[in-house]
């Protein structure tokens, strides 16, 4: 195969797609490079249906090579293992952009891989992977409904950018990732520091349009190097069998959808269906062979009634209107020994979240291909089996998991308005103890109470709201805080948070085209005002941060320590830290530039931890008096140590007011003394006996 290679201007950089020089038994395969980053994505699936699957089995995987940065892998084994959470939330940003796009029916097993071999800590790697996947799947013998492209979109000083360098990233106060297809925004994710609907939709559509150079590139590769696709056709429906069907479980359907408490009706729905298959078994013994195609049929019924009803009369499943949301309750501190605590209740979704305050120590350490860096702000996000009535065994955070944690810590990261006067690491947890739609949206609005009752500075209170869509025809319904059902059946399905001010975090999948920017502008402004609703319950509660943090928080003593003197602290090998540690309880760091932090839940103890710090560090003071202990005896005076690691000489000469012949007719070593400090030679302390008994004496003679 002779190798294929073109390029595409993106904003200020070229980015470069080749296939047919490496990866070569891979279905589909290209190379994508942007500056001197560079990206493998490779289509694989295999030869045979996997019978029996009601979904695709589709697999992503994004990996990052630490050579690509020409860095070794710390840790033990000194080689990449389980995914970075960042890896894990670009393996669902491609995911949840390619997927919708293959074809229906398709059970092949298919899998997507794409590695970074080659980064230039300027071009981000993202970006190039989400059109790489779109190129391999359309260069391969797969069926893909493609071609999308990816493109983050940055605004710096109100200019929006096209595939930023990370240095535009970090200067930008808008940032969002956008896969795009030619007539079509497909998945959006990112944030922002509270800018505005109107402003959001011109970066969504500026991105679309910078997309449409990337996917003319990937219509001309494959027309020079694209394979032929294999021959699939989708199961074809019955017709008889769906009539049959329809006709038996529609009054069932309909009774059973009119229950809106979640578990009852999903008891209903079953009911039904076993009811249904029995009947029609009843009728037809050979359809006993066929229940999974009647399961299917009964799915597409209640997708059907569900979406009818929303569009015709404007009723949702559990009875609400388009734009209601559903009954929502909070309490804040109602976990006693934590740090801060809130229970956030909205409808039948459940979140539990808690604040925990920490030091400098516990800060997250990352390793990535910027090199190390740490996290002083974290979000975990836990989805137990038993919030949905399921029975599950407990395992680490899926991809899932993974995935809302971040969209609700980027949405509070913006928020937050802590510096050098609030020296804590923030661990916020969230625990769904029940769920039915937006969870991660409960998680931002449960968590933005939990750290104002921990005493979190916060610029503002946040909020989240999940968002739906269905539009048939001309016909659209734009609905606010939607059930998990309704997140299913939608067109799109979105979730914006922020503040009053603006959104700090947005997040959309799209699967139709034709959201035209009337569409977008009416569903933003819809997420906007439930938005306003959710904060101003939520403010029953709280409106800002406590002034006041829990007592059983760490409290922070921060101070500088001379540079020079950081060893002093420190000792051979951490020996003195350690040692003032143990003996304290505290919790002490020392950074480079001499700053010393103390923490501890007792004042007593940090008190005695910093008095140790300051014996260490504290240095002479000229014209002090100060009690000392005779450490040795020269023939030419006496060393004292005035505190710990600091003495001085107070030579012989000035040890009395007489003349002394010998040191130890008036000092012994151990002796404790009265010592004047009277300057500095060479960087040693000059002491003095004899002036401090005459300042001794010059005092009690005022006294008198």
């Amino acid at each position: 195969m002779t190798p294929v290679e073109k390029s595409v201007v993106v904003g200020s950089s070229t980015i470069t797609f080749q296939t047919g020089k490496i990866a070569k038994q891979a279905s589909g395969g290209v190379v994508v490079t942007a500056g001197d980053t560079m990206v493998l994505v490779t289509a694989q699936a295999s030869k045979d249906i996997r019978p029996g699957l009601d979904f695709l089995p589709l697999t992503v995987d994004y990996q990052e090579k630490m050579s690509a940065a020409g860095r070794i892998p710390g840790g033990y084994f000194k080689r990449e293992t389980r995914p970075r959470d960042d890896e894990t939330l670009t393996s669902r940003l491609i995911d949840r952009s390619i997927r919708p796009l293959f074809a229906e029916g398709w059970t092949f097993e298919s899998q997507l891989i794409a590695t970074v071999f080659s980064y230039d800590d300027k071009h981000p790697a993202d970006a190039l992977a989400m059109t790489g996947a779109s190129l391999a799947l359309m260069l391969s013998d797969m069926p893909f409904a493609g071609p999308i492209a990816g493109i983050r979109v940055v605004r710096v000083d109100g200019k929006f950018i096209a595939n930023p360098t990370h240095e535009e990233e970090g200067k930008s106060d808008l940032n969002v990732f956008v896969s795009c297809s030619r007539d079509a925004i497909v998945m959006v994710e990112g944030g922002g520091q509270f800018v505005s609907e109107q402003v959001m939709i011109d970066a969504l559509l500026f991105a679309h349009e910078a997309a449409q150079p990337v996917i003319d590139v990937q219509l001309e590769m494959v027309k020079e190097a694209g394979k032929a696709k294999r021959g699939f056709e989708p199961p074809k429906r019955d017709l008889e069998l769906e009539t049959r069907v329809r006709a038996v479980a529609t009054s069932k359907f309909v009774d059973a959808l009119l229950i809106r408490e979640k578990l009852p009706r999903y008891d209903a729905l079953d009911d039904a269906k076993r009811d249904v298959i029995a009947a029609l078994v009843a009728e037809d013994a050979t359809l006993a062979e066929r229940t999974g195609e009647i399961k299917a049929i009964m799915s597409d019924l209640k997708y059907d009634l569900v979406r009818t009803k929303i569009i015709k009369e404007k009723k949702r499943i559990d009875g609400r209107g388009l734009t209601d949301i559903r009954p929502i309750t909070t309490e804040v501190g109602v976990l006693p020994r934590t740090h801060g605590s809130a229970l956030f209740c909205r409808g039948e979704t459940q979140g539990l979240v808690n604040v925990t305050l920490g030091t400098r120590q516990d800060e997250q350490k990352i390793e990535d291909l910027f090199g190390d860096h740490y996290r002083n702000f974290l979000l975990h996000y836990n989805f137990p089996p038993y919030s949905v009535g399921e029975v599950k065994p407990l395992r680490g955070p899926g991809r899932r998991e993974v995935g809302h944690g971040t969209l609700a810590r980027r949405a509070l990261k913006a928020c937050l308005q802590i510096g050098d006067d609030f020296p804590y690491t923030i661990r916020v947890m969230s625990d769904i103890l029940e769920s039915n739609g937006s969870s991660s949206m409960a998680t931002v609005c449960g968590g933005s109470l939990a750290m104002m009752d921990a005493g979190v500075p916060m610029k503002s209170p946040c909020a989240g709201i999940a968002m739906g869509l269905i539009k048939e025809g001309d016909e659209i319904a734009i609905l606010s805080d939607i059930l998990g059902d309704e997140d299913h059946l939608g067109d799109m399905d979105f979730k914006v948070a922020g503040t009053k001010d603006g959104i700090s975090a947005i997040q959309m999948d799209i699967k139709i085209g034709g959201v035209s920017r009337e569409i977008l502008e009416a569903a933003l402004e819809q997420a906007r005002v439930g938005r306003l609703h959710i904060l101003k319950c939520m403010g029953e509660s709280l409106t800002e941060s406590r002034a006041e943090m829990s007592h059983f928080a760490p409290r922070i003593t921060k101070f500088k320590i001379k540079v020079d003197r950081i060893r002093d602290v420190i000792g051979p090998g951490g020996k003195v830290i350690k040692d003032i540690v143990a003996r304290t309880g505290c919790q002490v760091n020392v950074e480079d530039d001499g700053t010393v932090s103390v923490a501890s839940t007792d004042g007593e103890a940090s008190s005695r931890a910093i008095r140790m710090i300051n014996d260490l560090t504290q240095e002479a003071e000229i014209g002090k008096i100060y009690l000392g202990n005779v450490r040795k005896i020269t023939d030419f005076g006496a060393f004292v140590e005035i505190f710990p690691g600091t003495d001085g000489l107070v030579h012989i000469s000035e040890l009395a007011n007489r003349r002394v012949n010998r040191v130890e007719d008036v000092l012994q070593e151990g002796d404790e003394v009265m010592v004047k400090c009277i300057g500095m030679d060479r960087g040693k302390v000059k002491l003095s006996r004899k002036q401090a008994l005459e300042d001794d004496e010059q005092e009690q003679a005022s006294d008198d």
